[in-house]
């Protein structure tokens, strides 16, 4: 017999304090936001922290310039606007993502057009892309998501083919690598956020980066109200040449940031060492599994993505109906899972309703096109986010003690599902 399920009042896996949070930090990062203070420069784009990130990200990266902004949402929106993206031009993106991806793209006036993802990969898929384009698309936005690089080889010789731009939502994709080469790097212009839950935390954040010289001016004079700002003591012209807003960070989040950043490599080495152990560990239990390894690059587990297989313990229900009863099984043992999305983008009410700007901008800026939304176009994202959610935790200062008892977790769950899915029935009667 199995070990009882904490649910039926046995002892928890994973004990109480167990799970620490993230971003691991430490006395160098409370130096780095007390050596702001020390220098009395609070804000600004030339400010010292704000330069030295800026720095050390493009050559991070591998690209010519890069930008800290106060969001990665504005970072990505830098991005559209850096690509040439004009009103009522079409942006083909992924309709499985956080919505701030589509957002960038209605925060400039243009309209997301959506394509299925890769089940197996849950990135955007290459080969639905070309079916989407058509006279007014201008760009497409892959998404890297849960620190998976999107397949880009394909996708930049569609962009090439089309004479189309590629903008890459790398929000949750720092260090990232596809067909050897870092995310951030890859024309033509991507954003990333550094929201304290991703790889690069700076509490709340972004960075653009581009190899463009023409995009870079573009974002630079956006980031600040349209001017073009000069370095600090030399005289300001305060004339806007265009359309700008205000996503410029303050220092004590640079300062933060380039803090964290010295230990990226070292936090995403650890990353990919647990979850590298724990999809070697759940392929030996049936009904789990976790995410492949692409072999176009190497992912960095923002997230760890559990697929949950009723056909492989011959349950007579949905993958839905499995992973609900074993989430609620497995966080009474102390195994945190968790998601953010219950829906694709295109089925969210926002596109629905299409309550945009007001008055049906941007769509109504192509009175000729009748543009659709729903959900249900999209049935693998539909079917990804019915059957997977994440497991929290897998990222350090924890440990690989933790991820063994998440391991134990989930083995003790799948030996006695039949048990989980009684206790799941009975709570719906």
């Amino acid at each position: 017999m199995a070990d009882t399920l904490a649910l039926d009042g046995g002892t928890k896996t994973v004990e109480e304090g167990m799970v620490k949070s993230w971003p691991p930090h430490d006395e160098r990062d409370r130096q780095a936001i007390m050596d702001v203070f020390d220098s009395d420069v609070f804000h600004g784009n030339s400010a010292p922290h704000a330069v030295e990130m800026q720095e050390k990200w493009a050559e991070y990266c591998g690209c010519e310039y890069a930008l800290v902004t106060n969001s990665g949402t504005s970072a990505l929106h830098m991005a559209v606007a850096g690509a040439g993206v004009l009103p009522g031009d079409e942006v083909i993106t992924s309709a499985f993502s956080f919505w701030a991806s589509a957002a960038a793209i209605l925060h400039h006036c243009a309209i997301p057009v959506f394509v299925d993802i890769d089940p197996v990969y849950y990135t955007i898929d290459p080969a639905l892309i070309e079916d989407a384009i058509t006279e007014r698309t201008t760009a497409i936005m892959p998404v890297h998501i849960h620190g998976m690089p999107a397949n880009l080889g394909p996708i930049l010789d569609i962009a090439e083919k089309h004479n189309l731009k590629v903008i890459h939502d790398a929000c949750q994709a720092h260090g990232a690598t596809c067909d050897g080469d870092r995310l951030g790097g890859i024309e033509f212009t991507t954003g990333f956020s550094t929201n304290r839950s991703k790889n690069l935390s700076s509490g709340e954040g972004g960075i653009f980066t581009t190899d463009d010289d023409d995009a870079y001016e573009h974002a630079r004079r956006m980031r600040e109200f349209g001017e073009v700002v000069p370095p600090s003591g030399e005289q300001r012209e305060y004339n806007a040449f265009g359309l700008g807003w205000n996503y410029r960070p303050h220092e004590f989040v640079n300062a933060f940031m380039l803090s964290q950043f010295e230990r990226l490599p070292e936090n995403n080495a650890k990353r990919q060492e647990f979850a590298r152990f724990l999809t070697e560990q759940l392929a030996e239990i049936p009904g789990v599994e976790g995410p492949p390894e692409p072999p176009w690059g190497e992912p960095v587990y923002f997230t760890y993505v559990v697929e949950f297989r009723p056909d492989q313990l011959d349950l007579d229900c949905t993958a839905g109906e499995m992973k609900q009863a074993c989430v609620k099984a497995l966080a009474a043992e102390g195994v945190g899972m968790g998601q953010w999305q219950s829906r694709p983008i295109p089925g969210q009410d926002v596109f629905l309703e299409k309550e945009g700007f007001g008055r049906g901008v941007p769509w109504v800026l192509n009175d000729d096109v009748e543009y659709d939304y729903s959900g249900e176009d999209y049935p693998l994202t539909v079917e990804f986010i019915a059957a997977h959610s994440y497991l929290r935790g897998v990222y350090p200062p924890n440990d690989m003690a933790l991820m063994e008892r998440y391991v134990d977790g989930f083995r003790k769950v799948m030996a006695n599902i039949d048990r989980v899915m009684e206790l799941a029935n009975e709570s719906d009667e």
